[in-house]
């Protein structure tokens, strides 16, 4: 039986300084077992009418830390749930940190460091419009909602499961975000405040002594505050 253990990963690639399990999909990065569990959830996506792409896979830490430090610096824009932009010029630290959490990962705890998670949309769905990866556009009357749906009830054939199904008071939820179960799982279980601390000290993350005092409360409940695989 085919094994897709990742216990013998390095520590690195927790915290998405390690390339060295990834394929490369043609400007996208997963690991081998991911990507081959993609290639089998697309072929079933197509016999139902969808175009599954991928949006987004891998992410390393520097990448993440540009996101995050230039919205904690305030030149990139944090919107709240309903996708308005906020102001967080006037938040104090623990509030700049629930803002920005809420859609964007901390960097050394983000689970697109591991090259088994991945943003997915429906190209024949998006037309010639720009993509968000937003839940206006996964919900309701919305364009990649019927996509869903249908993630919703067919991504764990492939092994994948959505992290961010629902809205448990940490990450809003993400229905275009999909897991490697198999891989994923055992990763973030591996996953601690220390190493993420680590992370943190050597990228010279903006807001790093704010965060590193908060950082079990943020890990527990932005990171390990999931889904089950």
């Amino acid at each position: 039986m085919k094994t897709f253990s990742s216990d013998s990963w390095p520590d690195l690639v927790l915290t998405g300084r390690y390339v060295g399990h990834l394929e490369d999909l043609g400007g996208q990065r997963l690991s081998a077992s991911a990507a081959k569990a993609f290639d089998a959830l697309k072929a079933a996506a197509a016999k139902d009418g969808f175009m599954l792409s991928i949006a987004s896979s891998y992410r390393d830490f520097e990448r993440q830390e540009q996101i995050f430090s230039g919205k904690w610096r305030g030149v990139r824009p944090v919107h709240d749930d309903s996708g308005a932009p906020v102001d967080i010029s006037a938040m104090d630290a623990g509030q700049k940190l629930d803002a920005i959490l809420r859609f964007s990962a901390l960097p050394g705890a983000s689970r697109h460091h591991w090259g088994t998670d991945l943003d997915v949309y429906c190209a024949k769905a998006l037309g010639s419009d720009t993509l968000g990866l937003t839940p206006q556009e996964y919900g309701p009357g919305g364009a990649q909602h019927a996509l869903a749906l249908w993630l919703a009830e067919h991504a764990r054939d492939a092994d994948f499961f959505l992290p961010y199904d629902i809205d448990r008071g940490g990450v809003a939820a993400e229905l275009w975000h999909l897991s490697f179960a198999p891989q994923a799982g055992p990763l973030l279980s591996r996953l601690s405040a220390d190493k993420v601390a680590d992370a943190l000290s050597y990228g010279r993350v903006a807001g790093y002594e704010d965060i590193v005092p908060r950082l079990d409360a943020l890990m527990a409940r932005f990171v390990t505050n999931v889904a089950k695989p």
